[in-house]
């Protein structure tokens, strides 16, 4: 356990070494008072065992003295636990929503949010190439928040219940559906800070890394106009005319982050929970029920609904390229009007 890089991080630290060493010094004396009086007290020294029924003095020192000792640790636990639950006075505000098997970022009143998925190359997942320092540890859009900045969590999820946890913030929230539960912190210093769900959410369980970068209160700040403004590029693309290699290849990409770890980089699944889609009546039947099933996905089953998850254009260029690769070769194309204007029609 180390102190961390927060102001609470540190009291946590701190309360749990005092804790510690109080358990050491009782278990010190506990145990060389037994040992003592086995040793003082044994048979083979000719020692009488005492006969008595009662003592009111060690009665009450067994009392007083545990009372004292409890009141001495609550008094800065009671502290620390105040500071952790103070969410109140924050400057920034993130929504962290838990999906299988990723996290949402959402900056509250800033019109900037994204997805935060695994970035380990499945060459080193399968032990095809050497694994390297940070192994299951980085993600494709890390959460950027200022330093020396109160920044407010409120912590859900949209499926199953995650954990959303970084050591060194002294942050540990568990993300339930239809419950927010909140929590905050306080960098100070610039750097970049790893965790990991630590719920058992499912069979990537293990896949679900957290990364915090903590930027400069002048460099958060262009990076957040940043996002924005590629948030309005996003929404732009939306009516643009797309040709299918176009799709195909944006599909590509948007298929491995989203969607290769259970239907795999090859399109042949894990069957029965993951079906293939190499071949399959999805892939190459009708493009209406393949827009259906991946907006809405399926009831009962493991496949989620990517309706409010990935934009229109990255929905439509999954299904352009599950459409048209692993052999499938349908040869149409979806576009992200087609989506729009399903979701329309749903309403």
């Amino acid at each position: 356990m180390s102190p961390g890089a927060t102001e609470v991080s540190r009291s946590v630290f701190d309360l749990h070494m005092t804790i510690f060493w109080i358990c050491v010094v009782i278990g010190v004396v506990v145990f060389g008072v037994m040992f003592w009086s086995m040793l003082i007290h044994r048979r083979a020294s000719g020692q009488q065992p005492a006969h008595f029924h009662e003592s009111t003095t060690v009665e009450i020192l067994w009392t007083i003295v545990p009372l004292v000792i409890l009141v001495v640790m609550a008094i800065p636990a009671t502290k620390t636990l105040i500071d952790i639950y103070d969410t109140s006075e924050s400057e920034l505000d993130i929504q962290i929503t838990g999906y299988q098997w990723k996290w949402h970022y959402k900056y509250l009143g800033q019109d900037v949010e994204f997805f935060s998925n695994l970035a380990t190359p499945s060459a080193q997942i399968h032990n095809k190439t050497a694994k390297d320092e940070h192994y299951l540890l980085e993600v494709d859009q890390p959460l950027v928040i200022p330093v020396g900045t109160k920044v407010r969590f409120l912590v859900t999820a949209a499926d199953v219940i995650h954990s959303w946890w970084v050591p060194a913030l002294a942050v540990k929230k568990d993300a339930i559906p239809g419950f927010v539960n909140e929590s905050w912190t306080r960098i100070d210093t610039p750097g970049i800070y790893r965790g990991q769900c630590t719920e058992l959410c499912g069979k990537d369980h293990g896949f679900m890394p957290v990364v915090v970068e903590v930027k400069s209160k002048e460099d958060f700040s262009k990076w957040l106009a940043e996002r924005k403004q590629a948030a309005l590029a996003e929404k732009e693309l939306t009516s643009k005319v797309w040709t299918l290699d176009e799709l195909v290849a944006r599909g590509e990409k948007a298929y491995q982050t989203n969607c290769a770890s259970c239907h795999q980089p090859t399109g042949e699944g894990l069957p029965p929970m993951f079906p293939p889609l190499k071949g399959s009546k999805i892939a190459t039947g009708p493009a209406a029920g393949h827009i259906g099933i991946v907006v809405n996905g399926k009831a009962g089953t493991a496949m989620a609904a990517f309706g409010k998850q990935l934009s229109e254009v990255d929905i439509a260029a999954i299904i352009t390229y599950e459409r048209n690769a692993w052999g499938n070769k349908v040869g149409d194309m979806v576009t992200p009007k087609d989506i729009v204007a399903f979701k329309k029609a749903q309403e």
